[in-house]
């Protein structure tokens, strides 16, 4: 019975160092394959340019997710489709699974407009500042939207599926949100409001973004952009 457990620990313990080795090993392909990555998403998957997303820490199941889509043409992008094109299933496990492996970097503040600044308070945020930082009070009223949601135009909370801290969800592939750039937060609901991305009706967040205000999609990503 003792050499039979014994051989069981031994077969697990070999089993599971070659289950790391060959992901360390899926890492380094991906870092290689990643380096038509670089110019638009950093070396380490965290951009430079706030309208390129970061793909650091991001979820592999999305990042294979949104790689097929854009190889199929279901998500439209010129340039992502035409390197898409490029790769096989192969590739694209192992560029995702590099850019999981890395870490997201923090933002700094987001900065409003000058004009934002000095015009007279017209949103909901600003109406409730009574004196306060605007740009706080954007933020808290992202706050609020990202946990509750808007039962009343029934406008879901974003913490429903990409978790309290913006982690997202890796089994259902809802991607993490924490530290994106606010900026691309702010196109991506844009594109999913107005039909830009996507071509399935039923998306799930088409039929969030079309319910959302500009304000609300402008302080919901100010949010997430400060999540860490």
């Amino acid at each position: 019975m003792k050499k039979k457990l014994l051989a069981l620990s031994l077969a697990l313990a070999f089993t599971s160092t070659s289950a790391i080795l060959h992901a360390e090993g899926t890492i380094r392909a991906g870092k290689e394959k990643a380096a038509a990555c670089i110019s638009c998403h950093g070396d380490t998957g965290n951009s430079l340019v706030s309208t390129f997303p970061k793909l650091a820490q991001q979820h592999s199941s999305y990042l294979i997710k949104q790689l097929q889509a854009f190889k199929t043409g279901a998500r439209k992008n010129p340039m992502m489709s035409a390197i898409a094109m490029g790769l096989s299933d192969a590739d694209m496990v192992d560029i995702a699974a590099y850019y999981a492996a890395q870490k997201v970097s923090a933002n700094e503040l987001p900065i409003l407009d000058d004009d934002e600044d000095e015009k007279p308070a017209t949103t909901d945020a600003e109406k409730k500042t009574d004196g306060k930082d605007p740009l706080q009070a954007i933020i808290a009223q992202g706050s609020d939207l990202y946990r509750n949601g808007d039962l009343s135009r029934e406008v879901s909370a974003c913490i429903a599926c990409h978790g309290p801290f913006g982690e997202g969800n890796k089994p259902a592939a809802f991607p993490a949100l924490k530290s994106q750039h606010a900026d691309y937060l702010i196109k991506t609901l844009t594109d999913f409001k107005t039909d830009a991305r996507s071509n399935n009706p039923e998306n799930m967040m088409h039929m969030i973004a079309k319910k959302m205000t500009d304000e609300e999609i402008k302080a919901v990503s100010y949010r997430i952009s400060m999540m860490k």
